[in-house]
């Protein structure tokens, strides 16, 4: 047990100042973990060791083991932090993942890029996650688990150093230590599908196979070795298939379409995942799909998953968010802007010279600055930017520079004393293009699409 976080620990990279937090319950085993971390910062003075406990407010002892966590840390000689957080409740919440959420949302903001955070869990916990795992229909990536280490928000690492420790022994080792630990109640409920697990169906599973944590953990830990063989060779295939665009990282349909079915849910799902997008179930994925590689060429498809939207134009599938208001503002700016926030864009500009130009880095070009510039656009405009010989109508424009049409009421338009004078990012008009060596501004546009 005295090596246990030291082997957890091995292969990262452990400089002077790193900080160490252990999210202390304090309950037996992050007891049991703070007891050895106590004697490993010993060794590491370097390293930054802390305890955080996370006060959830849901039981009335919630004070009490708020002021004990306090006080073992105080004896172990380690620093404390204290955070209070609420979590929501609802009828259709379920309050251990909102809890959890909330949890390590708390913890995460506490940590700095590189550091590490402990958690207690242990044998029987990864058994309980792959019976879950099970529960919802989940493949080798939910079955896989929990990992001793696994990347935990930016630049940070989450490490379980008790993983592969029964709870019988985090039980027996803190009898023998003379450890205090403090009990929920809440774990004896077993209206919760984890408590259920660990009160009644564990413990008969346990009776007939008195090795099966240590079992179910070696099939947790083979599952997590093929998806991981498996991403490297969903990512070879699906790195052709992506098109990088002003409008981000789009996926090529009619390139998904060649493969075979389960290829195609296997491609979808790291694309969603790669976009940080939100996972629909595997009968939302095969509706989607359906959807998305059936539909005709000029067909407008549009599928929404909680706060994902999935949507095909020119056959690209593109990932955003839905938008309450797809208007436009009008601003219209000070001679001397520099910049202005507008429906979550940041459009920037940038005094190059004293002068009356704009120069938009993306496309190299630059256009003259009117006395009245304002953002927005309405009415009808013919257009003639600057990669055409000759002008056409604002819809044509908007087809040829390939803007999807959920992004055209959307995106930031210069209007220059009544002219359209650019659409940051995708095009300039020939009339306000920069002549050589004229001074000028720079002016570029950032924020989500």
């Amino acid at each position: 047990m005295q090596e246990v976080i030291a082997s957890a620990l091995r292969g990262l990279t452990l400089t002077p100042g790193r900080g160490i937090w252990l999210g202390y319950s304090g309950g037996v085993d992050s007891e049991v973990l703070a007891s050895l971390l106590a004697g490993y910062a010993k060794l590491h003075s370097e390293l930054k060791v802390t305890l955080v406990h996370i006060h959830h407010g849901l039981s009335a002892n919630a004070d009490i083991w708020a002021q004990h966590c306090a006080d073992r840390a105080a004896c172990y000689g380690l620093a404390f932090r204290l955070c209070r957080v609420t979590v929501p409740c609802g009828s259709r919440t379920s309050l251990e993942a909102e809890a959890r959420k909330v949890r390590y949302q708390a913890i995460r903001e506490l940590m700095a890029p590189g550091d590490i955070l402990l958690t207690g869990h242990h044998q029987d916990d990864q058994m309980e996650t792959l019976l879950l795992a099970l529960k919802r229909g989940q493949g080798p990536r939910g079955l896989a688990a929990m990992g001793m280490q696994q990347v935990f928000a930016d630049d940070c690492w989450l490490v379980r150093p008790l993983l592969n420790i029964s709870r019988r022994e985090i039980e027996n080792y803190a009898t023998s230590q003379d450890l205090v630990n403090i009990v929920d109640e809440s774990n004896f409920d077993t209206q919760y599908d984890r408590n259920f697990l660990r009160q009644e169906i564990i413990p008969a599973l346990k009776s007939r196979w008195p090795h099966i944590a240590q079992t179910a953990g070696r099939s947790a830990a083979l599952c997590a070795e093929q998806q991981l063989a498996l991403d490297e060779v969903v990512s070879d295939r699906l790195t052709p298939l992506l098109h990088q665009s002003p409008w981000g990282c789009n996926l090529d349909l009619q390139g998904l379409a060649e493969y075979a079915p389960h290829w195609q849910r296997l491609l979808l799902r790291a694309f969603i995942e790669n976009q940080r997008g939100e996972m629909p179930s595997q009968v939302q994925l095969e509706q989607a799909l359906e959807q998305l590689l059936l539909a005709r060429d000029d067909a407008s498809v549009a599928l929404r998953f909680g706060q994902m939207l999935l949507q095909r134009y020119a056959g690209q599938l593109f990932i955003s968010r839905p938008q309450d208001d797809d208007a436009v503002a009008t601003v219209t700016l000070p001679s001397d802007w520099l910049s202005v926030a507008l429906s979550g864009y940041l459009v920037e500009a940038q005094k190059v010279l004293q002068g009356a130009r704009i120069h938009l880095p993306r496309s190299g070009e630059v256009w003259q600055l009117g006395t009245v510039v304002s953002i927005g656009l309405s009415g009808s405009y013919r257009c003639h930017p600057h990669f055409r010989d000759k002008g056409r109508e604002l819809k044509k424009c908007w087809q040829e520079a390939g803007v999807p049409p959920w992004l055209r009421q959307r995106l930031p338009v210069l209007v220059i004393d009544g002219c359209l004078a650019a659409v940051p990012g995708v095009w300039l008009e020939r009339r306000f293009l920069k002549q050589d060596a004229e001074p000028g501004l720079s002016f570029s546009l950032s924020g989500p699409l």
